[in-house]
């Protein structure tokens, strides 16, 4: 999904007293969108066309969740969803009370609550967070397409102009489309998240783990070489090979494909440059998935 701010507005005022907290969208439909909360009004989401959050998706239910702000702090409370309402990844049981950047689930959406205090008021919060639209998936929290697209470009041109090697990695989920098939499109967004999650863990400062659209993601490896770049790719492939992705008790098998391309001096730009390990991951595929591709 490229990261598009499509509306900024806020909610009307319910009534109450103001508790300097509200929720943004950061993935979904209203993409960017801040919700005020106010102290004592009930904030129900959900498809019903008189929840204070409509969410016309598939997966949510008429009336999904709700929040409350009250003296002691701000909760959250899934009214019986059909999918289930997720807080940091946890689904939600009872009532639960948030802390300032704790994210939501609601169905194929998901917000960010923030709250005032010493992170500083929810407005300059609110601001950072827009901005991080701008270059961070809001779905698996890497890095989105747009900014992928300037590191290559930066890393492109300091690479070139010192004779330093340059190496990219274009990742595919294996037989993504069945696992929605077989386990719903939240099972899909799930491991999405969780293999993002491992990976990010193995990614050092200086490179870039990147979503580049839908199952497919880029690492830039700046300065690593063609051999420690395929070695690299192919230890992160057994390592999400190896790894148990468990949704909702069931364990779903994930595995991926991955093309190597290292930049050449006729390479015309970032996109070029990824097209070429676009081509060698397809040459994985045909291969017969699980592996990794590198000339």
């Amino acid at each position: 999904m490229d990261t598009k701010i499509t509306r900024v507005t806020d909610i009307a005022p319910l009534g109450g007293a103001s508790v300097d907290a509200c929720l943004v969208q950061i993935y979904g439909p209203d993409l960017g969108k801040k919700y005020v909360l106010e102290k004592g009004v009930e904030i129900t989401v959900g498809r019903d066309e008189l929840a204070s959050i409509v969410l016309e998706l598939d997966n949510v239910s008429r009336r999904h969740c709700s929040f409350t702000a009250r003296d002691d702090g701000v909760y959250l409370r899934d009214d019986g969803s059909t999918n289930g309402t997720y807080l940091n990844n946890v689904e939600v049981r009872g009532e639960t009370p948030l802390r300032s950047g704790d994210l939501i689930k609601i169905g194929s959406a998901i917000f960010k609550f923030l709250f005032g205090g010493e992170l500083g008021s929810i407005e300059a919060q609110y601001h950072e967070e827009i901005y991080r639209l701008t270059i961070v998936d809001g779905l698996t929290q890497t890095y989105n397409k747009r900014y992928l697209l300037e590191f290559v470009e930066r890393e492109m041109a300091r690479c070139g102009r010192h004779g330093r090697p340059l190496s990219v990695v274009m990742i595919d989920v294996d037989h993504f489309k069945q696992i929605n098939d077989t386990y719903g499109h939240l099972a899909g967004d799930y491991v999405l998240r969780e293999l993002a999650s491992q990976i990010r863990t193995r990614i050092r400062r200086e490179e870039c783990f990147a979503r580049y659209g839908g199952e497919e993601f880029v690492l830039v490896l700046p300065e690593t070489g063609h051999d420690n770049s395929v070695y690299l790719a192919d230890k992160l492939r057994k390592m999400i090979e190896a790894h148990r992705f468990v949704f909702e008790g069931k364990q779903i098998k994930v595995t991926f494909s991955g093309g190597v391309a290292d930049m050449q001096p006729e390479d015309d730009g970032p996109l070029a440059f990824i097209q070429v390990a676009d081509a060698r991951l397809y040459e994985a595929k045909r291969a017969g998935r699980n592996r990794i591709a590198g000339k």
